[in-house]
């Protein structure tokens, strides 16, 4: 049997991928590689122009009048930019930390096929993928009922713990952690704490990486939680930062008139768009550098959580 016809049989005839198909393959993806970096593009454009030329040329994908007088007004508000800084970093840290913890100790008992109550608090995690209490019943709780507004648990513990993250913990530690191990160590005479720290997470990688990025995006990016519960500014992350300057530069330029003379001056020659777009850009180089360093287990955990369990 010849080499051809033997690909041509069973399965590998239907991996085989012809040049012109792979060729296809290969534009569509720097296509579509290249619509996500065009618009992060415009942005550092943007923060790099001048507001004259916003004003006059509009937005560009190379700036037609270089200036740096946005990144100037960011290092004249250092104060403010380092504090919300610092919370951001805070806020992230602890909360993955906490998030990670949590998923992933629920995850494990969901994923045990002796525990009792197993099947009612599989439910009790499912249910909130599908219905939710709504934004009011979330808020009292919060707010009233847990006393967490203006204080920096509000940032942290409303996104700790995701059902979404839950599942595909229970789904990895189900189908990668062998039943063999953890009777062999509850033989040995460990304590399910002593298993789950000992054995079950330094195996678990992959997964503890994956949902440490879900986290860590999510954490990072977030200014809504800000607008719900924080009117300390001082607690304000870089991310409600940059919503107050998108909310409120335009209405002060408006209004300047009726402010005093050199606040009026501060506001009339603060750069707007640029300056807006000078802190995205701060706020997306921290994620787009660590991201690089955490894709191997990112995939890695994505694909075996995609596995049915």
């Amino acid at each position: 049997m010849s080499k051809k016809t033997e690909y041509a049989t069973g399965l590998d005839k239907f991996n085989r991928i012809g040049t012109a198909t792979n060729v296809g393959f290969h534009v569509i993806f720097i296509l579509l590689a290249l619509i996500c970096l065009v618009p992060v593009l415009v942005v550092l454009s943007i923060s790099l122009s001048s507001e004259d030329s916003i004003r006059n040329d509009g937005y560009h994908l190379l700036p037609t009048a270089l200036s740096g007088e946005a990144y100037d007004y960011i290092a004249q508000q250092g104060r403010m930019i380092t504090r919300a800084l610092g919370v951001s970093v805070l806020v992230t840290v602890a909360g993955t930390a906490l998030g990670v913890l949590l998923t992933t100790s629920m995850g494990y008992v969901l994923s045990r096929p002796n525990y009792k109550l197993k099947g009612l608090l599989t439910w009790v995690v499912f249910i909130p993928m599908v219905f939710n209490g709504g934004l009011v019943s979330s808020y009292y709780i919060n707010s009233n009922l847990l006393g967490l507004k203006d204080t920096v648990w509000a940032l942290i513990l409303p996104l700790a713990v995701s059902s979404f993250n839950v599942i595909i913990c229970k789904t990895f530690f189900r189908s990668t952690i062998p039943d063999a191990l953890i009777e062999s160590a509850e033989i040995d005479g460990s304590s399910q704490l002593r298993i789950f720290f000992s054995i079950v997470l330094p195996i678990s990688l992959p997964v503890l990486a994956t949902i440490g990025l879900f986290l860590c995006f999510s954490y990072w990016n977030d200014w809504f939680q800000s607008m719900l519960y924080i009117d300390n500014q001082s607690l304000y992350s870089l991310q409600a930062l940059l919503n107050s300057l998108m909310t409120n530069v335009d209405a002060l330029a408006k209004n300047a008139s009726s402010m005093g003379v050199s606040y009026a001056e501060l506001v009339a020659t603060m750069p707007k768009e640029s300056a807006r777009m000078a802190v995205a850009i701060v706020i997306v180089v921290p994620v787009a550098i660590a991201y690089p360093f955490f894709q191997k287990y990112f995939i890695s955990g994505l694909t075996v959580g995609a596995v049915k369990g």
